[in-house]
C-alpha cells in the first residue's frame, strides 16, 4: 500500500464531510467562471452600445444560417446545441434585462456582486468542512501513531530517542496537516475552476483554446523534475529538523549540568551548526518552491499569448483564417476576444495556485513516509499469540546460557559487543539477590529480560519453569514490579502516580502502599497530601520523595517478582536506610533483585544471595559469606565500598 492510499485511509471515514466539500467547490468553480463570462457582457454595453436583445436575435439569426448551409461539420460545438441555448436565453432573461444601457451595466454589475458574495460563501463552508476532514484525519493518524509506538520494545524505541520520536509527532504531523489542507482547498477546488474556464473558453472559440494548451506536457515536465529535486530536499530537512530536536532535548534536560560546568557556549555553537543547516535545506525547498511561481505564470502566458494572439489578428484583420487554417466560426469580435483572454487568465490563476498546492503536498508526502515507517517498524519483543497462563510465581526464576546484543538503528552500522554472554542463573522463590559489578558488566541488561523489555538471543529465561517468552506479555508485567534508579513520576497527583501501579487501586490501597514506602509522613505534611500535583518529572519532591513514591507504585501492584535497578544511587545515606528498612518487611515472600554497586551494612541484612557480573558474565553468584572469601572481583568492590564509606 502506497503512503497516499494510507493517508486517504485516514481519511476516508470522513469522506461524508469531504463530498459535500467537493461540491462546495464545485458551485465555487461555477460562479468563477460566471463572474469571467460577465466580461462579456460589460464589454458589449460598454464598448459596442449593444443591447442583450440584439446580440441574441442576431446569435440565432446566425446559428440558423449556420444550420442551413451545414458549413460547421465535425466540430465539437454544435450549432443547434448553440441555437437552443440563445432561444432559451431569448425566451427566459432577456424579458427581464433592462433596455437602458446604463441599467443594463448596473444589473451586470449588481449580478457580479452576488456572484461574489456568493461564491465566497461556499468558499468559507468548503474551507470549514475540510478543516473538520482534515484535522478528524490527523486525529485518527496521530492516534495511530501513538498506538504503534507505545507497542514497540524498550530498545527498538531506545534506538530513535525521544527528539527523534517528537520530531515525527509534531514537525511531521504538521507537514501532514498543512500537505492534507491545502490539498483538500485547492487541489479540488482550483482543478475545478481550471475546468469551469476550460469549458467556457471552448464555447467561445474551441481552436484558440487548444492552440493554448499546447504547452499543457511542457508543464507537467517541469513540475515532474522540480518534484523529484523537492522530495529529496524535504527529507534531508526533516532530518535535519530532528537534530534540532535533538540538541534542545539534550540541552534543557541538562540544564543543571550546563550552567554547572558553563557549558552554555558549546550548547549555543551545536545548536547554530544544528540550525545552519536546517536554514540551508529550507532554502533549498525556498528555491524550488520560488521557481515554480515563476515557471507557471511564464507558461500561462505563453499559453495566452497562444489563444489571444490569433484572435487578435482574427478581430483586427476581420478574418477566420491564418496562413489558410479556420479558427473561428464567424469573425471575432472585440468582446468575444476580450472575454476570451478573461477566460484563459482564468485558467492560468488557479494553475498557479496549484504549484504551491505541489510544494506542500510533496513535502507532505515526506512527512507521511517518515511517520508510517514509525508505524510500520516491528517490535523485537513479540506477543505469543498462544500465550499460556501464568500462575503467581512460587517456586523459581532461571537464567539458562542466556545471551544478548544490543541492537543498532543502522544496519550497516559495526555491531556492538555482546552484552551478556552464556549467563546461567537460579534463583528460588523468596530470595532476595544483590546483582553487583562495575559499570558496563550487563547487571540491568539482564535484570531487563526478566519483564522482557528485551529479548535474549539465545538461552532462555524461566519462572517457575515456564519459558516467559510463552507468557502473555500484560501477565508477565502484572506479577512484575519495578522501581528504576531515576524515579520517574509523571505530572499528576501523588495518589494518580502510585495508583499507575494497579490502575484499579482503591484509596485505601494507595495509603496502605504510602505507608509501607514510609511515603505517608511527607505526604501527610503536603497542603493538599496525596491531591498534591508532583510537576513536571516530580520536580516538585525531592531525590528521597520521589523514590519512595515510586517504591510505593510498585508495592501497591503486589508484585511476586521485584526489580530494584540502582535504588539507593540518588539518596543520602539516611534515606537508603529508611529504603531498606521499608523493603525488610516487603520482600517477605517475594523474589526480589537488587542491582547496586554499593553493598551497605543495611543491604547485607536485607539480601541472601549475591549475583556479580564482570563484562556480561556470571563470575559468582552465592552468600555474602562466601563471596566474600571466594571471589577476588566480589571482595574487591565490597572492600572499595567499605574503604569509601570510612573516609
Amino acid at each position: 500500500m502506497n503512503t497516499i492510499s494510507r493517508v486517504l485511509s485516514f481519511v476516508w471515514p470522513h469522506r461524508r464531510r469531504l463530498l459535500t466539500s467537493v461540491l462546495f467547490a464545485g458551485l465555487v468553480a461555477m460562479l468563477w467562471s460566471v463572474t469571467l463570462l460577465l466580461a462579456f457582457p460589460v464589454m458589449k454595453v460598454l464598448l459596442q452600445g449593444e443591447h442583450l436583445d440584439d446580440y441574441v436575435q442576431r446569435e440565432i439569426v446566425a446559428a440558423e444560417l449556420d444550420l442551413r448551409e451545414n458549413t460547421p461539420v465535425n466540430l465539437p460545438i454544435s450549432p443547434t446545441w448553440k441555437l437552443n441555448a440563445f432561444r432559451l436565453v431569448q425566451t427566459h432573461i432577456v424579458p427581464l434585462a433592462p433596455k437602458d444601457q446604463f441599467d443594463t451595466l448596473a444589473a451586470i454589475l449588481v449580478l457580479l456582486l452576488v456572484c461574489t458574495v456568493l461564491k465566497g460563501t461556499f468558499r468559507f463552508i468548503q474551507e470549514v468542512l475540510i478543516a473538520g476532514v482534515v484535522e478528524a484525519s490527523m486525529m485518527g493518524l496521530r492516534e495511530e501513531a501513538f498506538r504503534r509506538t507505545l507497542s514497540l520494545d524498550y530498545q527498538t524505541l531506545s534506538l530513535d530517542g525521544t527528539s527523534q520520536l517528537m520530531s515525527r509527532f509534531t514537525f511531521d504531523m504538521q507537514q501532514i496537516k498543512d500537505g492534507l489542507m491545502v490539498i483538500g482547498v485547492r487541489l479540488v477546488r482550483e482543478p475545478l475552476k481550471a475546468i469551469a474556464c476550460l469549458v467556457c473558453a471552448f464555447l467561445v472559440n474551441w481552436q484558440l483554446t487548444l492552440l493554448s494548451l499546447l504547452f499543457v506536457p511542457l508543464t507537467g515536465l517541469v513540475f515532474y523534475r522540480l518534484g523529484r529535486k523537492l522530495k529529496r530536499a524535504s527529507h534531508r530537512m526533516m532530518e535535519s529538523m530532528s537534530r534540532i530536536y535533538k540538541v534542545l532535548e539534550e540541552s534543557f534536560d541538562s540544564v543543571k549540568v550546563l550552567i554547572a560546568f558553563g557549558g552554555q557556549r558549546r550548547h549555543r555553537d551545536r545548536f547554530h551548526a544544528e540550525n545552519k543547516e536546517y536554514y540551508a535545506k529550507v532554502m533549498t525547498i525556498a528555491k524550488i518552491d520560488a521557481i515554480s511561481n515563476p515557471a507557471m505564470e511564464m507558461l500561462g502566458m505563453l499559453a495566452i499569448l497562444l489563444g489571444v494572439l490569433p484572435g487578435a489578428y482574427l478581430v483586427l484583420r476581420e478574418t477566420r483564417f491564418i496562413w489558410g487554417i479556420q479558427l473561428s466560426q464567424s469573425v471575432m469580435e472585440i468582446a468575444e476576444l476580450a472575454v476570451m483572454y478573461t477566460l484563459l487568465a482564468g485558467i492560468v490563476d488557479p494553475a498557479r495556485k496549484l504549484s504551491n498546492v505541489f510544494t506542500v503536498a510533496r513535502r507532505a508526502l515526506v512527512a507521511a513516509d517518515r511517520v508510517f515507517e514509525l508505524i510500520d517498524r516491528e517490535t523485537l519483543v513479540e506477543e505469543n499469540p498462544q500465550a499460556r497462563t501464568l500462575p503467581r510465581h512460587h517456586k523459581s526464576i532461571e537464567f539458562t546460557d542466556v545471551n544478548f546484543r544490543y541492537a543498532v538503528r543502522d544496519e550497516t552500522a559495526v555491531a556492538r559487543p555482546a552484552a551478556l554472554q552464556d549467563v546461567t542463573l537460579r534463583v528460588g522463590a523468596g530470595e532476595v539477590v544483590a546483582v553487583v559489578g562495575e559499570n558496563g558488566s550487563g547487571k540491568s541488561t539482564l535484570l531487563n529480560l526478566l519483564p522482557r523489555f528485551y529479548d535474549a538471543e539465545a538461552g532462555s529465561v524461566r519462572i517457575d519453569g515456564t519459558d516467559i517468552r510463552e507468557v502473555g506479555l500484560k501477565e508477565l508485567r502484572s506479577q512484575i514490579g519495578v522501581v528504576t534508579q531515576d524515579p520517574m513520576l509523571f505530572d499528576d497527583t501523588i495518589a494518580e502516580n502510585i495508583r499507575y501501579g494497579k490502575s484499579d487501586a482503591t484509596r485505601e490501597e494507595i495509603e496502605d502502599a504510602a505507608r509501607k514506602a514510609d511515603a505517608l509522613s511527607f505526604i501527610e505534611q503536603l497542603p493538599d497530601g496525596f491531591e498534591t500535583r508532583v510537576g513536571e518529572k516530580g520536580q516538585s519532591l525531592s531525590g528521597g520523595q520521589r523514590q519512595r513514591v515510586t517504591l510505593a507504585r510498585a508495592i501497591v501492584r503486589d508484585p511476586a517478582i521485584l526489580i530494584l535497578d540502582e535504588p539507593t544511587s540518588a539518596i543520602d545515606a539516611q534515606s537508603e536506610y529508611a529504603l531498606h528498612k521499608v523493603l525488610r518487611s516487603f520482600v517477605q515472600g517475594r523474589t526480589t533483585f537488587i542491582v547496586t554497586h554499593s553493598v551497605s551494612p543495611t543491604l547485607l541484612d536485607l539480601i541472601t544471595q549475591v549475583a556479580v557480573m564482570d563484562q556480561g558474565k556470571l563470575v559468582a553468584f552465592g552468600p555474602h559469606e562466601t563471596l566474600i572469601d571466594t571471589c577476588p572481583l566480589y571482595q574487591q568492590l565490597f572492600n572499595s565500598q567499605v574503604r569509601q564509606r570510612s573516609a
